[in-house]
């Protein structure tokens, strides 16, 4: 196998063909990719000069990867990965033009893959992310290289000795983002969104980086309460996304949907069906009718869920909508724009909700002062005057 894969890398290498070179330098998957081993395997020493550079290094790990993978060595098969990563990118900052960068992405995804699995199968059993940890580090380089090319990026120019390494960047970028989300790290992501959108990489290349750039810069606004960016961000993912691609518009909605229904747009039940996004329909039907019980039951049955996405607090952030729309049936059912907070009270207690005058009024003011209901609290007569005219905006809620 060492003479096959050492000929094959100098054939790739020697022609200068960018895919081929990535395709060589695939690293093969663990035997049993769910339990570590130790292989205690020798070290390889291989040599391959090409045009007067020297690949064995490169070559060397390759080849103990390889090995490990055999073996079901997991702490090995990443320590190989990480030396021939090290070692590409040596190599990379070196070279002229781009015609590596496909054989870089290759890399930094196999770097990626081999350091998650690496911590899964750590021998005491306790997952510390240390090696997706030093991993970053490695695509960190990576980026770094491919950003501070100087050659001015072309769009789908072909990888050759002209081309910008900037191509390059988006999709090493994405890899990051997808290792700070994993170790929760995501004040990195700063250090990310800056240098790309500053050279508007972001909006050039391939179509798939961009779609996945904007999935998870729409999901960064979202923890960061910058809602309207993360729905323009998540929007334009989905419309972009690749039509046959339904688990990954499914993953773009269940950060979309909590976004749209704090804005006040509500998903229909057929698109909710489409994608199993089962867990949202008693929260959307619960704002759809102001029903607080139904909303409450499904954000509860659902906890867990929205916990570890990151959308729990968003959506408990939507119950203000079913608030607004609760009053808002109560008016349409008095028909009168003074109602008196008893009436309020009794809505909820028949929504098994038992609170008392003063937290309606309570609730009533926040929905004022936001913008959800135009009127007043007279809390002396404890009546909630309403204004005669358009008392529930919908601009308010829907932005």
């Amino acid at each position: 196998m060492f003479r096959q894969k050492k000929e094959e890398l100098r054939q790739a290498l020697g022609s200068q063909d960018p895919y081929r070179i990535a395709s060589v330098l695939e690293i093969p998957p663990l035997a049993n990719a769910g339990f570590g081993g130790s292989s205690g395997g020798q070290s390889i020493k291989e040599s391959l000069s090409i045009q007067g550079i020297e690949w064995g290094p490169v070559l060397s790990s390759w080849l103990e990867a390889s090995q490990a993978a055999s073996n079901n060595d997991a702490a090995k098969y990443y320590e190989a990965q990480s030396s021939l990563h090290a070692a590409f990118n040596h190599l990379f900052g070196s070279s002229q033009g781009n015609w590596l960068v496909p054989a870089l992405h290759a890399i930094c995804r196999n770097t990626h893959k081999a350091a998650v699995v690496a911590d899964k199968c750590n021998p005491s059993g306790r997952n510390d992310n240390s090696k997706l940890e030093n991993a970053v580090t490695l695509l960190q380089d990576s980026f770094s290289k491919t950003l501070n090319d100087r050659k001015e990026f072309v769009p789908s120019a072909p990888w050759n000795e002209d081309g910008s390494k900037k191509a390059g960047v988006l999709y090493i970028v994405n890899q990051l983002f997808s290792m700070y989300f994993r170790l929760n790290t995501l004040r990195l992501c700063k250090n990310l969104l800056r240098p790309v959108e500053s050279h508007n990489l972001h909006e050039k290349g391939n179509m798939g980086d961009m779609v996945t750039y904007r999935y998870y810069a729409g999901r960064l606004n979202m923890f960061e309460d910058q809602y309207e960016a993360a729905e323009s961000n998540l929007d334009y993912a989905l419309k972009h996304c690749h039509r046959a691609a339904i688990k990954n518009k499914k993953g773009i909605l269940r950060y979309l949907v909590p976004v749209k229904l704090l804005r006040g747009r509500l998903p229909t039940a057929q698109l909710l069906q489409k994608y199993s996004l089962h867990e949202f329909i008693p929260l959307v039907d619960g704002i759809r009718k102001g029903d607080l019980r139904t909303f409450n039951e499904g954000l509860l049955k659902y906890q867990d869920l929205f916990i570890r996405r990151g959308t729990y607090l968003l959506l408990e952030k939507c119950k203000t909508v079913c608030y607004r729309n609760l009053f808002k049936r109560v008016f349409a059912i008095s028909g009168k724009t003074q109602i008196p907070l008893d009436n309020v009270a009794r809505s909820f207690k028949w929504l098994g909700m038992h609170i008392d005058l003063d937290e309606v009024e309570c609730i009533l003011a926040n929905l004022i002062f936001r913008g959800y209901v135009r009127g007043y609290i007279s809390h002396a007569k404890r009546v909630l005057v309403l204004s005669k005219r358009d008392p529930f905006p919908k601009s308010a809620v829907i932005k």
